[in-house]
């Protein structure tokens, strides 16, 4: 798709105030600073309209994202950041479930993890979660770039191993220095708005 229109339209934490237009959507989901909004910024052309932050745990809403009047990108809070309190963790993991569990307009779900090492316990908790509610998944890991190249082989293996990841979810690893997996990211998205 080429992207030239992009509006972040609203923050939610409940149903009622998620869009109405029925535009398919795509959640973005990983660890606080796992790369979900550099992610976002490459496959929307921009440099940092989706705030790209130092400090963890910052996003606590679900960011609605309008591209193209077409679909819509859905930022999800980061998962397993220790600043934030237990109760505040516990809202947040609500606002998710409710959302990823409920919501019809949900097509897919790109999951993060970072491709330098094996998934966390939190990133197996939430792929398991998506398998359990058979929502279709993109793993994505993130700053490939930073593992030397004969190493990608090894860092997929381990990632696919730890994860117990299985077809007909898909896989790639992705570079937003690089835009290595840009396109195959698109192609993914654009076969999950068919559905």
């Amino acid at each position: 798709m080429e992207v030239h229109n992009v509006e972040l339209v609203m923050s939610a934490v409940a149903p009622a105030q998620y869009p109405t237009t029925g535009y398919p959507e795509i959640a973005l989901v990983g660890r606080s600073n796992v790369g979900k909004s550099s992610l976002t910024n490459v496959l929307i052309n921009r440099k940092s309209y989706a705030r790209t932050s130092s400090q963890p745990g910052k996003t606590q809403t679900l960011n609605f994202y309008n591209v193209e009047d077409q679909l819509y990108f859905v930022d999800v809070p980061g998962y397993g950041y220790a600043k934030v309190s237990r109760r505040e963790r516990e809202k947040w993991g609500k606002m998710i479930e409710t959302y990823l569990s409920t919501r019809p307009q949900l097509k897919g779900v790109i999951s993060l993890v970072d491709g330098r090492h094996a998934p966390s316990d939190d990133d197996i908790a939430m792929y398991n979660w998506l398998r359990y509610y058979e929502i279709p998944v993109l793993i994505v890991a993130t700053k490939i770039d930073k593992v030397a190249r004969g190493k990608w082989n090894k860092s997929e293996s381990l990632i696919k191993k730890t994860l117990n990841f299985s077809e007909p979810d898909k896989f790639l690893l992705f570079s937003a220095q690089t835009k290595m997996g840009k396109d195959q990211v698109w192609q993914w998205i654009e076969r999950r708005m068919e559905d």
